[in-house]
């Protein structure tokens, strides 16, 4: 068994990565704590429970922060399970989490989406999500994936964005929604009454030399460039997309044009 990589963010927020060693995507989870629920976004790249722990990892999250937080949670305390996008490695783990008690699993497919979380007019509204003094605002991504939303924490003003942005390749598989989408961030990020602070995405591809990447498949990535981006690389992702080419490259990030 491998354990999880795990960082706290705030009092509330964790960061979670699956190890290289368990699977070369190695992605990031996010586990946001509220007062009446707590949100997971995604699950992975394995549903072997030996290889990666999620299930025990999140009961233990779960249960250390309801022990130093006796007084701040409706009971029973609920566990969204909801994802980034629909590809095999942000969804392999549902099948750990979907028997757990007080927990419920969003379905992966747009349609499952739009109606648990309520959007009216998909992708374009931008639709709120409140896990109890803790309000998400939820913008609609797809380009990536179909089903694809980044998530806002107004709490810690990050701007969870999944694949659609991360310093990595961003594979873009519908063009034409994929810059919809990076206009609808620029637009939500230009507006939004809370700040947002900074991007954080699913991988970590690209090494600390502007431009270079580490080949899909790669386990040990010693140099790798930092999780985090400004909120203005969404400019700099806007104006690589009008740029022709397959493989438009740039310092922490490379467009990857598949559509």
């Amino acid at each position: 068994m491998t354990d999880a990589d795990i960082a706290w963010l705030d009092p509330d927020t964790v960061q979670i990565r699956q190890p290289k060693t368990s699977h070369w995507e190695a992605p990031f989870l996010f586990l946001l704590f509220g007062r009446e629920q707590a949100l997971l976004l995604d699950t992975g790249a394995t549903g072997d429970e030996a290889v990666f722990p999620l299930r025990g990892t999140v009961d233990a999250l779960v249960e250390d922060w309801l022990r130093r937080h006796p007084a701040r949670f409706a009971r029973p305390y609920r566990l969204v399970v909801a994802h980034t996008h629909a590809h095999r490695d942000h969804i392999a783990g549902d099948e750990l989490l979907a028997a757990r008690p007080a927990t419920v699993v969003v379905g992966t497919t747009a349609a499952e989406v739009i109606a648990f979380f309520g959007f009216r007019t998909w992708p374009d509204e931008v639709t709120g999500y409140d896990l109890g003094d803790r309000m998400l605002d939820l913008i609609g991504a797809p380009g990536h994936e179909p089903s694809a939303v980044a998530f806002f924490d107004r709490q810690t003003g990050i701007l969870f964005t999944g694949d659609t942005v991360c310093p990595g390749n961003l594979y873009v598989r519908d063009r034409g929604e994929f810059v919809r989408s990076i206009d609808r961030l620029i637009r939500f990020r230009d507006t939004s009454p809370t700040p947002v602070r900074t991007l954080l995405g699913a991988h970590i591809e690209m090494s600390t030399k502007p431009g270079v990447d580490y080949p899909s498949g790669t386990i040990d990535q010693p140099d790798e460039a930092p999780l985090a981006l400004p909120p203005g690389i969404l400019d700099e992702v806007r104006a690589a997309l009008d740029e022709p080419g397959e493989r438009v490259v740039r310092d922490r990030f490379i467009v990857a044009n598949e559509a």
